[in-house]
């Protein structure tokens, strides 16, 4: 005949089996789910570095280009401050362009020494002295009128080099802070790309996150209902223990007054009892005579 208690045991050991399997898949797939939050985690650290470098050389490059912003704007205010200076220059050329014969400098020094010579050496009358003072004095003049020509002209060619010079400089200043300023956007639109990977990666930590949340959460249901199996199981031995306690105590009671009616029964026969039966003899009437 089956025990039932030892059946019921039976089946809650299968049940405690599964749960426990269950249980440790459960735990299983939450580690998996943890550990894939975990690399996204990482990921994003990783991510969190390089945009970090890529904003300080984004800023960096944003300086130099401030820097020659600067420096293009100060050569075009010198360039146009040249350009001023050498118009001045030019209208001051203008009259004595008008006035000047085509003739040389050194043409001139030369007939005014010729002429002062002649004055000095030669022979004249008041009036060849009076003309050839006056034409010393108009050569002289005209050599004045030359010589500062020819210092407004070289201030002209000066500024204009100068201006030159200050254009290319402002040019170069121009193309230079424009290389820079494209690799200042180019470091901006590869922050907004791992910015948006970033944005991703923590969309899927989270998603893992909450996976893991959900297994875990059903893993501790799984070990819950492990440790209850396991109390029931504790419960159903500990009585079936104390019922099988309980039926050896009535068993040996019973064989105990068997082997009393035995030794009773040899008694009555006049046999000589053993010292054992005696003091089997002796137990079970100890209660009768209190």
């Amino acid at each position: 005949m089956s025990d039932p208690m030892a059946q019921k045991i039976e089946e809650l050991n299968q049940q405690l089996a599964q749960t426990r399997q269950e249980r440790d898949q459960l735990n299983q797939e939450a580690r998996k789910w943890a550990e894939k939050r975990n690399e996204y985690h990482q990921q994003i650290k990783q991510l969190q570095s390089e945009i970090s470098s890529l904003k300080q050389k984004r800023d960096e490059a944003n300086l130099q280009v401030q820097i020659l912003k600067a420096a293009r704007e100060k050569a075009k205010a010198e360039r146009k401050e040249k350009q001023e200076k050498a118009a001045k220059v030019r209208k001051k050329m203008e009259p004595l362009s008008e006035r000047q014969q085509p003739a040389r400098y050194r043409d001139l020094e030369k007939r005014i020494q010729e002429l002062e010579w002649r004055i000095q050496t030669s022979s004249l009358s008041i009036q060849e002295e009076k003309e050839l003072v006056e034409q010393v004095r108009a050569l002289e003049t005209q050599l004045v009128s030359m010589k500062k020509l020819r210092d407004l002209r070289d201030s002209l060619f000066e500024l204009q080099a100068e201006t030159k010079a200050l254009g290319t400089q402002a040019r170069l200043r121009h193309d230079e802070l424009s290389q820079i300023a494209n690799q200042s956007q180019e470091f901006h639109k590869q922050i907004i790309d791992l910015s948006s990977k970033i944005k991703s990666l923590r969309q899927s930590a989270d998603e893992a996150h909450q996976k893991y949340i959900e297994y875990r959460q059903q893993a501790d249901h799984a070990h819950k209902k492990y440790v209850e199996i396991q109390q029931q199981i504790r419960a159903l031995k500990e009585d079936k223990e104390k019922e099988e306690k309980q039926l050896y105590a009535e068993k040996e009671q019973a064989l105990r007054v068997e082997a009393t009616a035995k030794i009773k029964e040899k008694m009555k026969r006049g046999e000589r009892l053993t010292l054992e039966e005696f003091k089997l003899l002796s137990e079970q009437e100890e209660p009768t005579e209190h």
